[in-house]
């Protein structure tokens, strides 16, 4: 449906009305998901891993967070929901699903430098994630570029897509180092 549910109705009631220095808030959130700030979150966080010699992680950044995006922007076509119009198609958010994913490789990195453990490593990735996905999501929605359905959908998108896309980054480095899949050291939990 191209229109607002009864919840997204509800949720963008309360979130309107938001002052002067909260939209000044929701726009700089939003600036992380626009291809600028994503770009220069990303290229800041590759040259980080390649500084620290993590060649790994460095692919996990850009491939998590690309085929993410990708994966929306596919999502978008199939689904064709819009709003403000027929060319703006809303259902999944890719700023909700960028943020979030990269809020997730960057919670799976942290989880493997750290050494955590399954349960803390687990809490500190979704946790993350959700905070990345609830800040970006609420900016959505309060700049009224989203539906709240819209971010939850680009949430889950990227809770979906990055654990598998470390999966298979971690196999593939394996096999190319000559080992056995699974038995490198991963460099993110």
């Amino acid at each position: 449906d191209s229109g607002p549910g009864a919840v997204d109705a509800r949720v963008w009631a309360a979130v309107d009305g938001a002052g002067p220095v909260w939209r000044r808030v929701a726009l700089a959130t939003d600036f992380l998901g626009e291809p600028v700030g994503a770009a220069a979150l990303i290229c800041v966080t590759v040259a980080g891993c390649l500084v620290r010699r993590t060649p790994r992680a460095a692919v996990l950044v850009v491939a998590g967070a690309g085929l993410t995006v990708g994966t929306t922007r596919l999502l978008k076509s199939l689904v064709g929901r819009t709003i403000h119009g027929e060319d703006n198609l809303s259902y999944p958010s890719g700023h909700t699903a960028f943020l979030t994913a990269f809020a997730l490789v960057l919670a799976l990195l942290a989880t493997g430098r750290l050494g955590l453990g399954r349960v803390a490593g687990t809490s500190l990735v979704f946790g993350a994630g959700l905070a990345a996905g609830g800040a970006m999501g609420w900016a959505q929605v309060a700049l009224g570029a989203h539906y709240p359905t819209d971010a939850v959908g680009g949430w889950c998108t990227a809770l979906a897509v990055v654990p598998a896309t470390a999966w298979l980054v971690d196999r593939t480095a394996d096999r190319l180092g000559g080992r056995p899949a699974g038995a490198g050291r991963r460099e993110w939990g």
